[in-house]
């Protein structure tokens, strides 16, 4: 018996794909310091186990499709606070952000069509739009210039017949890019243009450093009917085994579609939801906090690799991570090289190679992501071990 071309189609995660290589270290004796993966060691505000802790009810119910009506309100004072303002209608609580952009890429493309994206992209877009037999095309971005967008003309050039939305990360991952608000607004240009819709994928929103300025795609007036809003407690609250998420459009179409979807597979986890309202009731002094710890790493990792030989990469702006060009004939080669056969002091580290992260075939090969999740005592521990295997590495160009 055979299993159906659409789940043959989908990739093995770049991101945990290589975690056996790393048991298999750490069972021979090594430390490996873990930066492939965006799991924050950020304590969650214990106010989400609190309000778990205090549920009590005879019958743990299913809870309405659209979600939790004080979770929903919650969601609609958060965004408040960022001058935007979405009716209770216009949001829909989702089993985590990669629900809302799996509801989203189902409801805006048949089989065939396509979704834009600058790459290199999270990875699990290519997941969800392989899935629905949706192509994932790449606007390609360079370390070099610090992934930013390129002009107009370039973007525009990039959309098909086929294309039906342009779909991004800001602050980006796996690149920790900002975008400009004058970026964003060529792209708002474009896109009303070309008549596809914006899906901004938003959960690093209060990852910013160095007070660079940021823009929602909700703060657009001319593209409101376009926009969705795709966002996640995960990161936000180093919340992510709770699975919360929420999708946020003023299209009411939209809206209405993402709904029998929403619809057809219940409802959201109901005691989740209840320590999710909390979670939104968090004061900004706990974001500040946050904010100072990760810029604080992010310097640490930063620094380090400006003064490793042939390594190119900018200064990440937001997110907790940072895309790097190696001098390395394979970056997956190198981190398997690292894990397998590299020690130094009895330790080494892991990686996420990025090639995974692009649509266009042979990009990426060099790069990896580097996720700054650790104490930074930790991360100067691991980038001296990184600047040894980068010299040791016998595959470097």
């Amino acid at each position: 018996m055979n299993l159906s071309n659409r789940v043959n189609s989908v990739q093995s995660s770049p991101i945990r794909r290589l975690v056996p290589y790393a048991d298999k270290a750490r069972a021979a004796g090594k430390k490996v310091y873990p930066l492939n993966i965006g799991q924050p060691d950020i304590h969650t505000p214990p106010a989400f186990f609190e309000a778990i802790k205090g549920f009590q009810k005879e019958v743990l119910a299913y809870e309405g499709s659209q979600g939790n009506p004080e979770l929903i309100d919650a969601l609609r004072k958060y965004y408040e606070t960022y001058g935007i303002h979405y009716a209770p209608e216009d949001i829909i609580v989702t089993n985590g952000g990669s629900e809302a952009l799996m509801f989203a890429f189902m409801a805006l493309c048949d089989p065939g069509d396509v979704v834009l994206t600058p790459e290199p992209f999270y990875t699990n877009y290519t997941g969800f739009a392989s899935a629905i037999n949706v192509k994932v095309n790449g606007l390609t971005t360079k370390a070099e210039d610090g992934f930013h967008l390129p002009g107009k003309e370039e973007i525009a050039a990039k959309i098909c017949d086929k294309t039906r939305a342009f779909v991004f990360s800001n602050p980006g991952n796996p690149t920790g890019v900002v975008y400009t608000p004058e970026e964003l607004k060529v792209l708002v240009d474009v896109c009303i243009e070309k008549d596809i819709f914006i899906i901004a994928d938003e959960v690093y929103r209060e990852f910013i450093y160095d007070n660079m300025p940021y823009a929602s795609m909700a703060s657009f007036k001319e593209a409101e009917d376009r926009v969705v809003i795709i966002d996640s407690v995960s990161k936000r609250y180093s919340a992510c085994g709770a699975r919360i998420g929420s999708i946020a459009s003023k299209n009411k179409e939209f809206m209405s579609a993402i709904m029998r979807l929403c619809q057809s597979r219940l409802c959201v986890a109901t005691v989740e939801q209840i320590g999710a309202v909390e979670l939104y009731k968090t004061p900004v002094s706990y974001f500040n906090e946050v904010n100072e710890e990760y810029k604080k790493r992010r310097d640490v990792v930063y620094n380090a690799l400006q003064k490793m030989d042939g390594v190119v990469c900018k200064e990440p702006k937001g997110a907790f991570y940072v895309a790097v060009k190696f001098p390395v004939d394979d970056a997956e080669k190198f981190i398997i090289w690292m894990l397998e056969e590299f020690e130094y002091e009895g330790q080494t580290l892991m990686m996420a190679p990025l090639e995974g992260f692009y649509a266009t075939p042979g990009l990426g090969k060099d790069e990896a992501r580097i996720a700054y999740i650790l104490k930074s005592e930790e991360l100067e521990k691991a980038m001296v071990v990184l600047e040894h295997a980068l010299k040791a590495y016998p595959g470097r160009k």
